[in-house]
């Protein structure tokens, strides 16, 4: 995580880009300048439907209890922009400034049998398999104007809803390593990204019911890294389904 962060202070293992009322779109593929040998550089494997992530689902349940319970703030003065450029190369916890943007390697790290742009050394990827764990379908991606919204880069915790739960106090840096945080980053189906909006816990979960333990505790990470408060009803929500993990 950036040092940037001001209040981060939980170290993940694992990763999952919401704009106004929708939820996150595909952004148009960037141009990418040829890498340096570390744009290989693997990220965080995400977990397995129904495995734990960093500490497990006890360390869930207690990080749970540490959030801040509030009801949310309004949405006025959000927008995409407020979080940053999208998908930039400099805030990547895990990789670095390694010459790729983020959503390549978000790709890269969910995708596998992939194939790559030649003279990007292993960046764009062109096209891969996704076990897309929200749905549990298993989708071809192909790059392309027409073919790659198929597979979106959903933010676990949308910035919309992190905007109405602290995010609105952050400095412009702060919230742009939030964007871009492998943890809260997943590669997903497209139409099932799009289901859920600016959801939170309370309003929606992966439709693969094996993931959404996983998907719930990976939320709780991500509020307990950024100090992102929760509402009581999203608490409620997460601590239910917590309680069959």
């Amino acid at each position: 995580m950036s040092s940037r962060s001001g209040g981060a202070g939980i170290l993940a293992v694992v990763i999952a880009a919401l704009a106004g009322g929708v939820a996150c779109t595909e952004i148009p593929d960037a141009t990418v300048v040829s890498a340096p040998p570390s744009a290989t550089a693997q990220l965080s494997t995400p977990p397995e439907p129904g495995a734990p992530v960093s500490g497990g689902f006890d360390a869930a349940r207690t990080r749970l209890e540490t959030l801040v319970v509030k009801g949310r703030a309004p949405k006025t003065g959000y927008s995409r922009d407020e979080f940053g450029q999208s998908w930039t190369d400099d805030v990547n916890v895990e990789s670095g400034h390694n010459g790729c943007d983020t959503r390549n390697d978000i790709l890269r790290r969910d995708l596998t049998a992939s194939t790559y742009k030649p003279g990007t050394r292993d960046c764009v990827v062109l096209t891969g398999v996704l076990n897309d764990p929200y749905s549990g379908k298993k989708i071809d991606f192909v790059r392309g104007e027409k073919t790659s919204p198929a597979v979106q880069i959903d933010h676990v915790v949308a910035m919309s809803d992190a905007w109405q739960k602290g995010a609105a106090q952050w400095d412009v840096l702060k919230r742009t390593d939030f964007a871009n945080d492998p943890i809260n980053l997943q590669a997903t189906d497209g139409p099932t990204n799009q289901q859920k909006g600016n959801g939170d816990a309370a309003t929606w979960l992966p439709p693969n019911k094996a993931y959404r333990c996983t998907y719930v505790a990976r939320q709780i990470e991500v509020k307990a890294r950024y100090e992102i408060w929760v509402t009581e009803s999203e608490k409620r929500a997460m601590a239910d389904l917590l309680a069959t993990c």
